[in-house]
């Protein structure tokens, strides 16, 4: 193929397909979908218990709409000991401390009567030692859940153990919590799922759904459940059967995977266990290293290559990794990443707190054998400039090592009371760029393009949708750089940032980012 100009050559490039990736999706009014992602616990407290609840967050869903969110995800909500809700007591029960099953149904009408979503986190691949699954068929063969448990011996005295050998955790208060496996081989245990999930995406089953979640977040969802020899094939056999059963139910629902193949960018999720949605660790990593040539290469695997009707997250941040702002304290590297993961493209997913920069950083065993370890990535959300307020979800005070480090403090100018009193904040800057997203169908929902330039600190690229086009560029050094684009580009308009002209190109100084809407025609 012959090109007339080299930024020509590209457009035309953007809408033919190439070996090994899909079309550009269509675009639809659903498709500048940014997620909040909250862990309840620890977001506002509505009746002064210092616990993360129900009727907080629902209280505060003005907060999550005027940052520019559309859909919020949730950590499990299921009963639980532990305080992160993962490893259930009881997958049926909602955790009394978040208030009542009424509370959650309040909850989720009154998102969808704002036109948003709302994502459940789902992990029921493993039960506590509370379960009545492990309750009646530990050392009991003629248990009506005999086949539900995964057992080391035929005795059934001698449960499966979890991933890494660890079958007791110590939850932050102390308590010791034995962990087991899910026999996911088991028919009975892959009905009792279908209908569990079915149950929440249509509680009342009157088939409007207006009470049910709008999509899951699978936690841990591997193929082979941590290398175990009776749990493989998973996709195809549990998974797959599984998601096809919801969607029977309501077509409409969509199922992200955590993605635990770590080692790989997942596309196996896509195409044998018949996900939505994955997030995308590649592109994470790249951001956060601020490297040109791994963004390119993670942006090809996350953004380009997926299946047709496939969609990766864009992230820097979820509850099991450290906080950004603690491992770079840099603001206007802090921003560059915000700007990265926003506007290149995908389904951003903002991790609560993330958007005032909060802190965190996990103990890795530190604080011994036990949960504890990751409540400093899990803090409470920093509404005030001091750490005491109505609504703050310090349920952890006084609780161990990890409070007496909190990351915590007053007139830090990291809370929300500061933030958005300062128009040059990073949650100032988050709120711009979802604007920016939400008034431009190309930055929501274009399909993404590199575009070269020489210059091998600044790495730049293309949204087109439609006969939109917008460039972005952006520094990725502690220093000014000078970019040459082709002479082709026409007239770019900066709608965020400017820069000098130099010499035929651009200088941005360090860590900039600018984003042009190309107007007027190519030449």
């Amino acid at each position: 193929m012959k090109c007339i100009s080299a930024f020509i050559c590209l457009i035309i490039l953007m809408n033919v397909p190439q070996a090994g990736s899909a079309q550009p999706k269509d675009i639809s009014k659903t498709s500048n979908e940014v997620i909040y992602h909250v862990l309840l616990r620890s977001f506002f407290d509505s009746d002064g218990d210092q616990m993360g609840d129900f009727n907080g967050l629902r209280q505060k869903l003005d907060y999550i709409q005027d940052l520019g969110a559309t859909s919020i995800m949730l950590l499990p909500l299921y009963d639980a000991e532990c305080y992160h809700n993962y490893f259930a007591d009881d997958f049926e029960k909602m955790d009394a401390e978040f208030g009542t099953f009424e509370d959650y149904v309040a909850l989720v009408r009154e998102i969808h009567r704002r036109k948003m979503k709302i994502y459940m986190d789902m992990e029921t691949q493993y039960v506590s030692y509370k379960h009545k699954w492990f309750k009646s068929a530990i050392g009991n063969l003629s248990s009506p859940y005999n086949d539900y448990i995964l057992f080391d011996d035929a005795a059934h005295t001698v449960p499966s153990t979890m991933v890494f050998g660890l079958r007791a955790l110590n939850s932050f208060d102390g308590k010791v919590i034995d962990i087991t496996t899910v026999n996911l081989k088991s028919k009975a245990v892959l009905n009792y799922n279908i209908d569990l999930f079915k149950y929440f995406v249509d509680p009342n089953k009157d088939g409007k759904f207006d009470d049910g979640v709008d999509g899951f977040r699978l936690d841990h969802a591997m193929d082979n459940l941590d290398d175990k020899p009776s749990l493989t094939n998973l996709f195809v056999e549990f998974w797959d059967p599984l998601i096809k059963a919801t969607k029977q139910l309501n077509p409409k629902v969509s199922y992200v995977a955590e993605q635990a193949d770590w080692n790989d960018y997942g596309y196996a999720y896509f195409e044998r266990a018949g996900v939505d949605r994955m997030f995308g660790f590649g592109l994470q990593r790249a951001i956060q290293a601020m490297d040109k040539q791994r963004l390119i290469k993670a942006a090809d695997s996350v953004l380009v290559l997926n299946p047709a009707g496939k969609t990766q997250l864009t992230f820097l941040e979820n509850h099991d990794l450290d906080r950004f702002a603690s491992l770079e304290q840099n603001l206007a590297k802090q921003k560059l990443a915000a700007a990265l993961q926003l506007l290149m493209g995908g389904i951003p997913s903002i991790y609560y707190g993330q958007e005032i920069g909060m802190k965190g950083v996990g103990a890795n065993g530190a604080y011994g054998n036990g949960d504890g370890n990751d409540i400093p990535r899990r803090e409470a959300f920093e509404w005030y400039k001091t750490v005491e307020g109505k609504g703050m979800t310090l349920w952890y005070k006084d609780s161990g090592i990890w409070w007496t480090k909190t990351n915590l403090k007053s007139g830090d100018g990291i809370s929300m009371e500061e933030q958005s009193k300062d128009p040059q904040s990073l949650y100032n800057l988050y709120k711009k760029l979802l604007s920016l997203r939400a008034k431009h169908e190309a930055l929501s929902a274009g399909a993404f393009a590199h575009l070269q330039n020489d210059n091998d600190q600044v790495f730049s690229f293309v949204r087109k949708s439609g006969n939109a086009v917008m460039v972005i560029a952006a520094n990725l050094s502690a220093s000014s750089q000078r970019v040459v684009f082709s002479k082709s580009l026409g007239k770019l308009k900066p709608i965020e940032g400017w820069v000098r002209e130099v010499d035929g190109g651009f200088e941005l100084a360090p860590y900039q980012f600018i984003v042009w809407e190309v107007n007027g025609k190519t030449k």
